[in-house]
């Protein structure tokens, strides 16, 4: 089993940056599919980002305010590691960021699905404030 922990996160000013580290131990993760999603206070939990095991295909959420062009997923299978480097923050960024591990996804649009992923962290907890 993998346990995935996320870290990284804090208060920043919008307009700041911040990078999300999802530390993976137990198991490998260089055959998974690595989302992140976040969930604000009172809302569901939704989907930011993902990318596949070899790092080649990543695939960002398209909300009204589109996170791709300001968020970049990346990793480093070699650190069993993956990144969430976010620029241009927003107040509406705020949430509980988590990253999640999926072993049997094989469409990077499938990757956007909670269900898809078997292995979860905790969250790391992203302040942004105006």
């Amino acid at each position: 089993q993998a346990q995935l922990v996320e870290s990284g996160g804090g208060l920043v000013q919008a307009g700041g940056s911040l990078r999300l580290s999802c530390a993976a131990s137990g198991s490998t993760i260089s055959s998974a599919v690595m989302g992140w999603f976040r969930q604000a206070p009172g809302k569901e939990r939704e989907f930011v980002a993902a990318i596949s095991w070899s790092g080649s295909s990543t695939y960002y959420a398209d909300y009204a305010d589109p996170v791709k062009g300001r968020f970049t997923i990346s990793r480093d299978n070699a650190k069993n590691t993956v990144f969430l480097k976010m620029n241009s923050l927003e107040p509406d960024d705020t949430a509980l960021y988590y990253c999640a591990a999926g072993f049997s996804i094989w469409t990077m649009t499938r990757s956007r699905n909670i269900n898809e992923y078997d292995y979860w962290g905790q969250g790391t907890q992203v302040t942004v404030s105006s």
